[in-house]
């Protein structure tokens, strides 16, 4: 079992030095009381020097990580400068406060940056302790006003481990009850399992008084009981009383004081020493089996990574070819598997290169061409403006001129362009990202000639994109399969029924009065006729009204109301529904009514003739007047839909196509077939496999590590766990605290 306590101080030191970064909680022992209590003292009185600050105000300003191995010879050494053995404990201290003040400045700030310190002694036990900053309630000097809530936070995230033992320091010359060290100890130790009381300054108690009843543990009980010392006063030691003196004074103190002398033999820091050297060993060993099952996940996540480390030698010159050549030839699977997906090790956390270029390709660069798609009366003008031009001086014809077609599909055809661009965009950035990913393990050089031949076909691949945007632009095929043609001035019915140009919900205004005036309904608008639903699923239908001879106009808002109403009624003054001469419809927004007239426009729904007047008062419709001009505008756009959801279509189908050969296959084969000789003649090839201070540091932390966690669960391997180990106290009545 002696073994146990250096075991848990190896694992400290090789987990410190790699920055924790392995998240185990080694049992400790974590030493807590009030400002000025003696805590320093006990620990002090333990190593038999005095290595620690002193004074009165906040000394200890970061926790200090205190080791104590028994050993024939007597030194110090801290982890942050290894190399170097202290024999004189003054500098002990010196470095402490020199190594504080590095990080928390020369003022009485604080920081939770532990301090970690190995004292190799004849004259201790093992043990491991972690003495932190005393508790304080009023801010000093220049200490942050929040020093209180600090100092209590950063003692909470060391007792809170269930692997800490509470080292609960209390002076006698403060009432047990307010002490800060117990309160906090039970806070996170409501049973009392992990807390040990600590009396100190019971030679400064008034004549006639005495900590008897507290020693006895009946005044306050604890479940582990307290023990009390006697630490040297601040005129001992800068009269530099030696600390074996003082030992054998508080040996003599306990002997001879008649309230005490029946339990010296429990009292002193020696005894103290020995209760935390049993605690801590039987405490390490409870926590044994968490332990190693933690060690063993840790090692299990680390072999992978080590493996590739194992028998590297970086000064072997005919390693750094090889290393070169599977460096390229991994490089080169690890980039494939990221774009083509595999079955092994499948990242389940986040969208892979490959899913992610996907995508791009079927939903974002879809959703970029929907959302481009034209403003309903900007189109209109522009057909209407499309005839009239093309007609000239001459009156409106009878046929609709293609050449109107024509121009605006060139029109809306040149839109595509951008949504176009921006994909290939997208999906390069993705490419650079996956070559990223795949060269965290591999050398800039790589990344850097990869990502340059990336951009290289980034030219390449938007010329052949535009390319085929100014081919649909050269030639309009009027007699696709799929496109409507001139048959019907109006998009024919599918098969399967009407053509659904709408559904959404929408307020019947002026329905059952007497029910309240007002009801929703989920319409659906055709090609020929407008339904309404009681809801979305469209089972239950409330009346069908057909198209003909409906005409828009628009209803004035009504006090009160924040509804946007337009009206449909019938040209030849018939009611429309049951008894209604035109039944007003509201939306939510002005935007949400404009966008349904648009829709109603499609279906052959034309607003009113004399709604609008311009400043001259002439009559000037935002849709054209002529009834003749009307129909053939409908006619374009009709045509127009149908053709431009041809060319969308095909530019879906070829957007991928031409991305994936002109830039993603080719990097493969790039990576595949030249990615080596560019490596070879960028530079000198072993400048080129010497590794970066960051990776050989990553290296060496990560066998650090490695050997760090074999060793650890090699020592635990070899301990008896049924080693004998006393059991915890019964429970006591700690209600007081």
């Amino acid at each position: 079992m002696e073994e146990l306590i250096p075991l848990v101080n190896k694992l400290q030191d090789a987990f410190s030095s790699i920055g924790q970064s392995c998240h185990l909680d080694l049992p400790q022992i974590a030493v807590v009381g009030g400002q000025s209590a003696g805590k320093s003292s006990v620990l002090e009185n333990f190593v038999g020097r005095d290595f620690l600050p002193r004074g009165s105000g906040i000394v200890t300003r970061r926790p200090l990580i205190l080791q104590l191995i028994f050993s024939k010879t007597e030194y110090a050494e801290f982890l942050h400068c290894k190399s170097r053995k202290f024999t004189d404990f003054d500098e002990v201290r010196q470095e402490i406060e020199a190594e504080t003040d590095r990080v928390t400045g020369t003022n009485k700030g604080i920081s939770p940056v532990p301090i970690n310190l190995r004292v190799y002694s004849p004259h201790v036990l093992n043990l491991t302790l972690i003495d932190l900053p005393g508790i304080t309630k009023v801010p000093v000097g220049d200490q942050p006003q929040d020093i209180e809530f600090q100092i209590r936070e950063m003692i909470l995230q060391f007792i809170s481990r269930e692997s800490s033992l509470i080292l609960a320091v209390t002076p006698t010359n403060m009432d047990l009850a307010n002490s800060d060290a117990l309160k906090m100890a039970k806070e996170v130790d409501p049973q009392g399992l992990r807390t040990i009381g600590v009396i100190t300054k019971l030679d400064l108690m008034d004549e006639g008084t005495d900590a008897r009843d507290v020693l006895e543990n009946k005044l306050l009980p604890l479940r582990r009981g307290y023990i009390g010392v006697v630490n040297r006063s601040q005129k001992d030691i800068d009269g530099r009383k030696d600390i074996r003196a003082a030992l054998a004074a508080e040996r003599k103190f306990f002997l001879s004081h008649p309230a005490y002398r029946h339990m010296a033999e429990r009292m002193g820091t020696p005894h103290l020493q020995r209760v935390l050297n049993q605690q801590l060993t039987n405490h390490i060993r409870e926590s044994l089996p968490q332990l190693r099952s933690k060690l063993q996940s840790q090692l299990l996540s680390l072999e992978k990574e080590v493996e590739e480390y194992k028998n590297f030698r970086p000064d072997d010159p005919a390693r750094k070819t090889k290393a070169l050549l599977q460096m390229v030839q991994q490089f080169g699977v690890d980039f494939e598997k990221r774009i083509e997906g595999s079955g092994d090790q499948v990242d389940t956390l986040e969208l892979s290169g490959g899913a992610r270029i996907n995508r791009i390709f079927h939903e974002r660069f879809p959703f970029e061409l929907v959302k481009m798609e034209f403003d309903e009366k900007d189109l209109r003008r522009e057909i209407s403006y499309a005839i009239k031009n093309i007609h000239g001086v001459r009156q409106t014809g009878l046929f609709t001129p293609d050449l109107a077609f024509e121009a605006i599909v060139k029109k809306q055809v040149v839109k595509l362009k951008e949504p176009c661009l921006k994909c290939v965009d997208l999906v390069i950035q993705e490419l650079i990202n996956t070559v990223r990913q795949c060269t965290t393990k591999v050398y800039l050089e790589t990344e850097r000639i990869v990502t340059t031949h990336i951009r290289e076909r980034e030219g390449k691949t938007k010329d052949q994109i535009l390319l085929l945007i100014d081919i649909e632009l050269s030639y309009i095929n009027t007699n696709h399969e799929d496109f409507i043609g001139f048959a019907n001035d109006r998009i024919p019915p599918d098969p399967g029924g009407p053509q659904v140009i709408r559904r959404g919900w929408l307020t019947i205004n002026n329905i059952s009065i007497m029910k309240g005036g007002s009801k929703e309904y989920w319409f659906v608008l055709t090609a020929e006729s407008l339904s309404w639903y009681k809801d979305e699923e469209e089972k239950e239908k409330k009346y069908m009204l057909p198209l003909d001879n409906l005409k828009i106009r628009d209803v004035e808002k009504g006090f009160m109301s924040t509804k946007h109403v337009f009206a449909i009624f019938n040209t030849e003054q018939r009611n429309v529904y049951k008894d209604l001469r035109q039944i007003e419809l509201a939306c939510d927004s002005q935007e949400d009514v404009d966008s349904w007239k648009a829709s109603f426009l499609r279906a052959g729904v034309y607003p009113e003739k004399d709604q609008t007047e311009n400043e001259d008062g002439a009559q000037e419709n935002t849709f054209s007047m002529d009834p003749q001009l009307e129909r053939q505008v409908e006619t374009i756009r009709n045509l127009v839909d149908s053709y431009v959801g041809i060319i969308n279509k095909s530019i879906r189908d070829l957007m991928p196509k031409t991305i994936m050969h002109l830039m993603i296959n080719n990097t493969k084969d790039f990576i595949h077939s030249e990615l080596l000789a560019f490596l070879y003649s960028s530079s000198d090839q072993s400048s080129l496999m010497e590794e970066s201070a960051e990776q050989a540091q990553r290296r060496d932390e990560m066998l650090r590590m490695y050997h760090a966690l074999k060793e650890a669960l090699g020592i635990i391997g070899d301990i008896s766990t049924s080693t004998v180990s006393t059991p915890v106290p019964p429970p006591v009545d700690d209600t007081w605290l």
